[in-house]
């Protein structure tokens, strides 16, 4: 039965991987990550509840590291939705604060569960028969999942708290490489505005340009949309070599158009069309 199981797991590993090559979008890549994980699930714990364990060792062998090695990949793409979808809108130190934050909270429950990370850790054996064996089940030790306290068949005292040290030590791995890349481009970003002078200048309206920032912002077209109007507009004010002012009365002013509130879009797009047209004749 551990191998069936094994096999599953691995099968699934492969899928995620593909899973993670096709799609840039972290949030798309955890949604359907998670969607994959959630049937793995279900076919392993139809296995394990419609077949017995040849041995005490085989069932501790499934629920101390098979079962952890797949729900800790549940709990890691979920809590990675949870916390980028989430990340606030703002500068730099805002979102590294953030993400230092939920890194934190993670590093608690290693605190809070510290004789038992030890033993993960260290990959002890002398208490497997309390931890891993489903007969074994004491409400005096931790449990982490409400489904601990019902579903007997499928969970031990501790298979769910193993599976979170597997699933944070991961995504505290991420969130401290997103952190670094936050660095990055700010130190990148700042290198630019201080050094580096644009020779292009905006020529058209400058409400053509607000038009254009506005369309970026809703469209989450930069940062996947975390990012404020205030820093495309000074961005683009950089690149251009131009003042907007006001652009929020501006953009006011956009929206009270008369006949059409995009058209400076709409002209990009007859222009762009008419331009392929062209081209291909």
């Amino acid at each position: 039965m551990n191998k069936l199981c094994v096999k599953i797991v691995k099968d699934l590993e492969k899928e995620l991987k593909h899973i993670e090559i096709e799609n840039d979008d972290i949030l798309i890549t955890s949604e359907k990550c998670i969607t994959e994980i959630r049937q793995a699930l279900k076919e392993t714990r139809k296995i394990v509840l419609t077949n017995e364990f040849k041995s005490k060792s085989d069932e501790i062998e499934f629920f101390k590291i098979t079962k952890p090695r797949l729900v800790s990949k549940f709990i890691y793409y979920a809590k990675i939705f949870k916390v980028i979808s989430k990340v606030p809108k703002g500068n730099v130190k805002v979102q590294k604060k953030y993400l230092e934050n939920e890194i934190r909270v993670m590093q608690t429950y290693f605190n809070d569960h510290l004789l038992f990370y030890q033993y993960y850790q260290k990959n002890g054996h002398h208490s497997d028969e309390l931890f891993f064996l489903r007969k074994n089940k004491n409400i005096n030790i931790q449990f982490d999942f409400e489904e601990s306290y019902s579903d007997d068949e499928f969970t031990t005292n501790l298979d769910t708290t193993f599976s979170k040290f597997k699933a944070f030590e991961k995504a505290i791995i991420y969130f401290n490489a997103e952190i670094v890349k936050l660095d990055s481009n700010q130190n990148n970003n700042s290198h630019y505005l201080n050094n580096k002078k644009s020779n292009l200048t905006w020529t058209a309206k400058k409400v053509y340009l607000v038009e254009l920032i506005y369309a970026l912002f809703g469209t989450k077209a930069i940062n996947n949309g975390q990012i404020e109007i205030k820093e495309i507009a000074e961005t683009f004010e950089i690149m251009f070599n131009i003042k907007l002012g006001d652009y929020y009365r501006t953009f006011q002013e956009i929206k009270r158009r008369k006949l059409s509130n995009t058209k400076f879009l709409s002209q990009l797009s007859t222009n762009l069309e008419k331009q392929i047209a062209e081209s291909e004749k």
